[in-house]
């Protein structure tokens, strides 16, 4: 093991024995926000330090039996046996080393939190808001497999039953650790029900996955920065909604980012919707910034923050959908636009660990 991580590790371990302490004192509860704090670094540190408890432990047991091979007052049966024990230590205690580096890459600060999802048709007229519609209709199947909650902030219908634009905020814990690589363009192939020739189009829509921002702590919104205009919703909702300016526009003057929320009969609910919406753009904005600045020194594969990027393709004369980022190819078309997609979410997160541990390797000098 390096010196460098084998210090980290040292270091991580010193400061779960604090946290016992401190945990363990009377006062422990006195600052309820100071105790759950450090109950969730406890939950964070404890497996890293367990594994390493046990290379260190793996770590002296080969010691002694390399100790064993070379005693010469050991007989041949007693050094072969050490010798066995001395391979099969080494390669535990690979897995060992592979499995810390794992734990110590950097987390994502963003990884448990609820999402903002967003999804707009791109090319393609009607075909491309149909799409849109199956579209989050898959990340609303998934998000029920999940056991999470699904609330539409925002919608935007087309004539035939698709969307123009759907807004929806998925509550459930990880949300955004398992969608976040599902930014970008995404591609569909197939006979659209308005061809009456039988020909194969190409329609193109655009997904966002925005981790929820907290605007008290992350994102200050100046109400001087901000036009709010009120109007009639539109569509679906009866003689309430022609009657009651409900619905919200909010239009952030330095960046430019307007939302619209509709959805709600209360202006005021629908205000503090788009106000959690424009919260999550602007985060995302300078999160895609922040990646656009480390791109210039290393490409990354995945959620580069590249919007315009064409990440997918779904095939369904030949029931396969195709992720280019990491050239997977599945032919169960059918399973995955019903929400079926961890075979893809969970692909892209191991391609993402590997570029980490490469990276870090890199930085290491290996």
């Amino acid at each position: 093991m390096k010196p460098s991580i084998a210090a980290k590790l040292d270091q991580l371990s010193n400061r779960l024995e604090e946290i016992n302490r401190l945990l363990g004192a009377e006062t422990a509860t006195a600052n309820m926000d100071n105790y759950r704090k450090l109950t969730r670094e406890h939950a964070e540190l404890g497996p890293v330090v367990e594994l390493y408890r046990a290379y260190q432990g793996s770590n002296a047991d080969l010691k002694t039996a390399q100790e064993m091979t070379r005693d010469p007052a050991n007989d041949p049966a007693t050094r072969e046996f050490a010798e066995a024990e001395v391979a099969e230590t080494r390669a535990k205690l690979e897995g060992y080393e592979a499995e810390l580096q794992k734990l110590l890459l950097p987390r994502d600060p963003n990884d448990e939190r609820n999402i903002f999802l967003e999804v707009r048709a791109g090319t393609g007229g009607d075909e491309s808001a149909l799409f849109a519609a199956e579209l989050f209709r898959m990340y609303a199947r998934y998000a029920e497999r999940k056991r999470w909650q699904v609330e539409i902030i925002s919608e935007s219908a087309s004539d035939l039953g698709g969307y123009r634009e759907v807004i929806a905020r998925i509550i459930g814990q990880g949300a955004y650790s398992k969608l976040k690589f599902e930014s970008g363009g995404h591609r569909v192939q197939r006979v659209p029900v308005t061809e009456t020739q039988g020909r194969v189009h190409t329609s193109a829509c655009t997904v966002a996955v925005m981790p929820e921002a907290d605007a008290a702590t992350e994102i200050v919104l100046n109400p001087a920065e901000m036009r709010i205009d009120t109007f009639r919703a539109s569509g679906a909702g009866g003689q309430h909604v022609n009657k009651t300016d409900s619905a919200i526009r909010i239009t952030h003057l330095p960046s430019g980012l307007v939302v619209e929320c509709q959805d709600d009969r209360s202006q005021h609910k629908n205000k503090a919707r788009a106000l959690a919406v424009l919260a999550a753009r602007l985060k995302d904005k300078q999160t895609r910034e922040q990646q656009s600045k480390e791109a210039a020194t290393r490409k990354s594969l995945i959620g580069s923050g590249d919007r315009s990027e064409r990440i997918r393709t779904y095939n369904f004369p030949q029931g396969r959908v195709t992720d280019h980022r990491i050239n997977l190819t599945l032919y169960k078309i059918a399973q995955i636009v019903d929400g079926d997609i961890d075979d893809l979410v969970d692909a892209l997160a191991a391609e993402h660990q590997a570029e980490q541990l490469a990276q870090l390797a890199e930085e290491q000098g290996v």
